[in-house]
């Protein structure tokens, strides 16, 4: 990417480093982190015009997720009823937001985090 003057980063964040979420302390750390790597990383490789951001799904109804009945069952109402969109999060909802961030229409975007939640952290 440096060699070509160009290239895309994209990292995978999520809305609990915004709101934090008791009892996962690990994940919602390692997510801040990812937050902090992606602002960090787009003013190290700026100048070689690559761009670097985050995509920060909301839970999304992946098929690990679907084969953890317990952490669904916990999570799943009151995941909906924080959303302003009222309902599940399928991997499909993520594709058109990370099909712009790999493209040339986001070239001018480094260092942001895309929150793709269904309204939930509304930052």
């Amino acid at each position: 990417m440096i060699e070509r003057g160009y290239g895309k980063i994209i990292n995978i964040a999520s809305g609990v480093a915004y709101k934090g979420i008791p009892q996962v302390l690990h994940y919602v750390t390692s997510k801040a982190a990812v937050l902090g790597l992606t602002r960090g990383l787009s003013r190290d490789l700026g100048r070689h015009g690559i761009c670097v951001n985050s995509l920060a799904p909301g839970l999304t109804l992946s098929d690990t997720l679907l084969e953890n009945e317990d952490h669904l069952e916990t999570n799943r109402e009151r995941v909906i009823a924080s959303r302003a969109l009222k309902r599940d999060q399928y991997p499909e909802d993520l594709v058109g937001a990370l099909i712009f961030l790999a493209s040339g229409e986001s070239d001018f975007m480094t260092g942001q985090t895309l929150m793709v939640d269904g309204g939930s952290v509304n930052t």
